[in-house]
């Protein structure tokens, strides 16, 4: 069975940073595209950022670029999201996504095929 399991979520003064990581287990992901998206309270699950199978590829949202960095460790079968400035409206869930054969990175939740369960960042004033 495919599980993504994400962890590092936690609340955050403004300005602050957080690490998050998701592990996959069941399957290998390398050479596959991996994402993040989030989701606010009342809000549609938008997309943050994506990773290519070979890493040499990583694109972010435009409020995200500057902050957020993406990164993979295939020995680990890990992929990690750095944020930093974090801001209030940064609040979500994020999840991690995987595309389940494609190398591509994708801004389009439809194209991942497995999900996290989420890891709640909270960002105060």
């Amino acid at each position: 069975q495919v599980q993504l399991v994400e962890s590092g979520g936690g609340l955050v003064q403004a300005g602050g940073s957080l690490r998050l990581s998701c592990v996959a287990s069941g399957r290998t992901f390398h050479g596959s595209a991996m994402g993040w998206f989030r989701q606010a309270p009342g809000k549609e699950r938008e997309f943050v950022g994506t990773i290519s199978g070979s890493s040499n590829f990583t694109y972010y949202a435009d409020s995200m670029k500057g902050r957020f960095t993406i990164s993979r460790d295939n020995a680990k079968n890990t992929v990690n999201l750095q944020m930093n400035s974090l801001k209030p409206e940064d609040t979500a869930v994020y999840y991690c996504a995987a595309r389940g054969g494609d190398s591509r990175g994708s801004v389009t939740s439809s194209n991942y095929d497995y999900w996290g369960q989420g890891t709640q960042v909270t960002v105060s004033s």
